[in-house]
Formats: structure tokens, C-alpha cells, sequence
């Protein structure tokens, strides 16, 4: 994957030391299959037109403006240069406001992380001194930066050489879990069924490795894409087998212990029963070898 361009450039600020950084996006997603819609007649291209609503005409870029509706039908009309009137302070510096525990920022007020880099080598010792200021506190600096006239708030944390930035939501931006969570029942679970879930959890237990991760789905459709490309006929996919209904949880539970146990017992035999086949082929070469002195 190749390195992408940065997102922002600025300046980081810690009190009166600043040094001149750059935004990257830390993930990608444009390695991911996406479709153009086609006209199934003729085989081209969808071009999508911006319409007048009520006369349905084209309206030509230079006549399009931004608006809010502020009522049904009821619309206020917002220039670039109104825009500029609520414009914030600071759009190319990001000034780290406070340092908090990182455990303290819920996982809900994440939306993306970037990585973080000097610009240029003129502010690399500025940049590094930043950094090793964070780290020393082992806590996460809070700072603000401004993307696409949008202000957001930014936690900082070291990472390797650089740091990592993710931008964070607002509280108006994040709902509340009662709303959802109020209705379930508070039950009290039987021993002997917690005691055979835990178990379960045990055997599913390991460490996370994101390379063991595959994306199904989007192996399928390469593989679907590279068929169809080829004139291959694609057979419809046989529907989904519904789960069954247990009613009886605690059968459940014994049958998902048994069949976990039966999964890790193969998964660990079959690097033995490999072993074993590669030494039999050497164990007649050896016999042979004894044989011919």
C-alpha cells in the first residue's frame, strides 16, 4: 500500500514550543471493491445530474448555494462568506490544551486516527521533545484541529517515532446507552450455566492478531469479479440456514463446551499429523540408503 498524502499541515503547539507537523489518515478503505452504476441496456456509465426539485432543470454549479431548512419548505440561504464569520481561531496550529488518563476517554468518542509526523527536518527536535513530553506523562495530550472548516478536538499519544492522533466526537454527537439498554431484563444466571459460558470463553481465549483477520467478503467479490471478467456463468448462492431455536439454554451450552473442545483438539492434532507425514517419506529414503549398503 502506498504511503498517503497528508491530510493536514500545520503546527503543533505545546505552550511556547511548536514545530511544524502533517496529517495522515492511520487506515484506508480505497482497497476496497466499489461499483459504478451502470445503464443495463447500453452498458454506460450513471451520470447523476443536480436538479431543480420543483422544475426539475438542471442547475448549473456557479447557481447552487448551501441552505438550511428551518422549517418545512422553509429555507435560510448561508454564502461562503457568511461562513467565514464563524470561521475558528487556529486553523492551522493544533495547541495541546490539557492531558488526561487515556483510560477516561470512552471508546464511543473515537472516530479515526491519524499519524502524526514532523514536516520537514527545521522542527524535528521540537516535534521529538513534544513527544517525549507526552510519553513522560503517560497520559493522552488533548489539542484542537480544524479539517474541511470543521473543528475537532484531537487526543495525542506517542507511537513509535510519531504520534498517533484520533479525533474525538462531541458529546451532542454521542447517544445515550440507556435508551437502549433500560429494557433488558436484570436476570440472575445459574451457576453451573455461567460456570459452562466461561468455560466456553476459555477455549475461544487467545491473543489478538490482526493478521489472522480475513475479509470474506471482499475475497468473494474479487474472486466473483475475476469469474464474471472471465464469462464465467455464476450460479446463485444457496440460502442462508437459519439457526436453530434452542429452548433449553442450559443444552445449549453443553453442546457449544463439547464442540469447542472437539475444534481445538483437531486444530491442535493437525500440525502433529503434518510432522508425521513429512518424516515418512525420509524414514524409506533412510531404510532404502541402509538396505543398498
Amino acid at each position: 500500500m502506498a504511503a498517503a498524502r497528508a491530510n493536514w499541515k500545520g503546527h503543533l503547539r505545546l505552550s511556547l514550543v511548536s514545530c511544524p507537523i502533517a496529517l495522515y489518515p492511520a487506515t484506508s478503505e480505497s482497497e476496497k471493491v466499489r461499483f459504478n452504476q451502470l445503464n443495463r441496456r447500453t452498458g454506460n456509465r450513471i451520470r447523476y445530474l443536480k436538479v431543480d426539485a420543483a422544475t426539475g432543470e438542471e442547475v448549473e454549479g456557479e447557481d447552487i448555494v448551501k441552505g438550511y431548512q428551518v422549517a418545512k419548505g422553509r429555507f435560510v440561504e448561508i454564502a461562503d462568506e457568511d461562513l467565514e464569520a464563524v470561521a475558528v481561531e487556529s486553523t492551522r496550529t493544533i495547541d495541546i490544551d490539557q492531558f488526561v488518563p487515556k483510560d477516561e476517554i470512552d471508546d464511543l468518542y473515537n472516530i479515526r486516527p491519524y499519524f502524526i509526523a514532523p514536516e520537514g527536518k527545521i522542527g524535528a527536535e521540537a516535534f521529538v521533545t513534544i513527544r517525549e513530553a507526552i510519553a513522560a506523562t503517560g497520559k493522552v495530550a488533548l489539542g484542537r484541529v480544524v479539517l474541511s472548516t470543521r473543528e475537532h478536538v484531537i487526543a495525542l499519544e506517542p507511537r513509535g517515532r510519531g504520534l498517533m492522533g484520533t479525533l474525538l466526537r462531541y458529546p451532542y454527537e454521542v447517544r445515550k446507552e440507556s435508551d437502549y439498554f433500560d429494557d433488558i431484563p436484570e436476570i440472575k444466571i445459574d451457576k453451573e450455566m455461567l460456570d459452562l459460558a466461561k468455560h466456553i470463553v476459555q477455549q475461544k481465549s487467545g491473543n489478538f492478531d490482526p493478521a489472522r483477520f480475513e475479509d470474506r467478503y471482499e475475497k468473494g467479490l474479487r474472486e466473483l469479479i475475476e469469474r464474471k471478467a472471465a464469462g464465467e456463468t455464476i450460479a446463485a448462492a444457496p440460502k442462508e440456514v437459519q439457526a436453530p431455536n434452542v429452548i433449553n439454554l442450559m443444552d445449549a451450552l453443553k453442546r457449544s463446551l463439547a464442540a469447542e473442545r472437539a475444534e481445538r483438539q483437531s486444530a491442535s492434532a493437525a500440525p502433529a499429523k503434518k510432522a508425521a507425514a513429512a518424516k515418512k517419506p525420509a524414514a524409506k529414503s533412510a531404510g532404502r540408503a541402509r538396505k543398498a549398503g
